[in-house]
């Protein structure tokens, strides 16, 4: 499903304290955010009919991903700009009715810092908390006008959607970006287009990986920027913010039953001054999404994409505990165990690390 469907735009209204899904990095810093952009007013319908089912007993997993780069800003002579990824990630499971089981929702909200001599001023080893992550820490609750936090917000719209289709969620009432649903205005105020989106693109992507009614839903993110670069006199600079993510289920014993990982590279370039020159109206794929378009096939040592190398890992961890996955021979990041490298040969210790995210949140 493309994510520009929908539109993921922040609009940070302190007057009215309508916050939308893309607020602050560390907090919801409302007397800084200015509206970069409006959301759109109303929603495309997206076609859902072909959306997957799962058979009777079985659950279908899936993952789904919104990002916007729309909020990046100039730097100027008296302020640094800002390069920002804001991706909204959907885990849900998927019955056999085509209805939502369970569905977790959560952003990476990257915020990297350009100078007017076009240098990153971000620390290139800081830590990336999610907003689900940051929770009280955000910062939403006291300038929400119904009292209440990002992940709670988002905890409500995710279990509204739990026994709905895709046609369902698809055909939600949306005014200005806003859920006018009744059973939803009390409880999220934030912006909601991205996370329609998210979910959308979840169940259309679900899959049968060995998930079974009972089985809960886990989703982890990590966030880096350590590939961002200076611009020069002679080449742009790069701010990349890159989340890796994890979705998977988790049996009454603790064993993963199915697993999906995914990556979010948000890329955006500027230059020797400081401006933006990336395209911030673009849609941002995922590494899934782009499928062979990443270009890694031809480069890999084992003739592998980089999404088929994230599934065989992925595929690899079904029928293990936390304590296995974690219990993998790795050397210099990558897979020790021939078996394993011959079809995985990229760095799995970003994996290993929302994979652990993913089961605890499955608890």
């Amino acid at each position: 499903m493309k994510k520009n469907l929908v539109a993921l735009m922040c609009v940070a209204s302190i007057a009215t304290t309508a916050f939308v899904g893309c607020g602050s990095n560390s907090t919801a810093d409302t007397t800084t955010e200015q509206a970069t952009a409006e959301a759109e007013t109303s929603v495309e319908k997206v076609d859902v009919s072909n959306a997957p089912v799962a058979a009777e007993g079985e659950l279908l997993t899936g993952i789904g991903t919104s990002v916007s780069t729309a909020d990046s800003v100039d730097a100027t002579a008296d302020a640094d700009g800002t390069a920002q990824c804001d991706a909204t990630i959907a885990a849900v499971t998927v019955d056999s009715n085509g209805a939502v089981v369970e569905c977790v929702i959560d952003i990476a909200q990257t915020k990297i810092g350009v100078s007017a001599d076009g240098k990153i001023t971000a620390d290139l080893d800081a830590t990336y908390p999610s907003k689900r992550e940051l929770g009280d820490d955000y910062g939403m609750k006291k300038f929400s006008a119904i009292g209440k936090e990002w992940f709670e917000q988002a905890d409500a719209f995710a279990a509204w959607t739990v026994g709905k289709t895709a046609e369902e969620i698809s055909n939600m009432s949306i005014e200005q970006g806003l859920a006018t649903d009744e059973d939803l205005v009390a409880s999220v105020s934030i912006h909601v287009t991205g996370f329609q989106a998210a979910v959308l693109e979840a169940m259309n992507n679900a899959v049968a990986g060995g998930a079974v009614e009972g089985d809960k839903l886990g989703l982890g993110l990590s966030t880096k920027i350590s590939n961002s670069v200076d611009a020069t006199a002679d080449a742009d600079g790069t701010a990349e913010a890159y989340t890796t993510i994890s979705v998977l289920t988790v049996n009454g014993d603790g064993v993963i039953t199915s697993s999906l990982i995914d990556a979010v590279q948000g890329k955006i370039t500027f230059d020797a001054k400081g401006a933006i020159t990336s395209d911030t109206t673009t849609e941002v794929k995922s590494k899934n999404e782009l499928g062979d378009a990443y270009g890694m096939r031809a480069a890999s040592a084992i003739g592998k994409e980089w999404n088929e190398q994230a599934q065989a890992y992925a595929d690899y961890t079904v029928g293990k505990t936390l304590e296995e996955v974690e219990g993998t021979a790795i050397e210099e990041g990558r897979a020790a165990d021939a078996d394993l490298a011959a079809s995985v040969s990229i760095h799995i210790t970003d994996f290993n690390a929302v994979i652990a995210k993913a089961v605890e949140s499955a608890k």
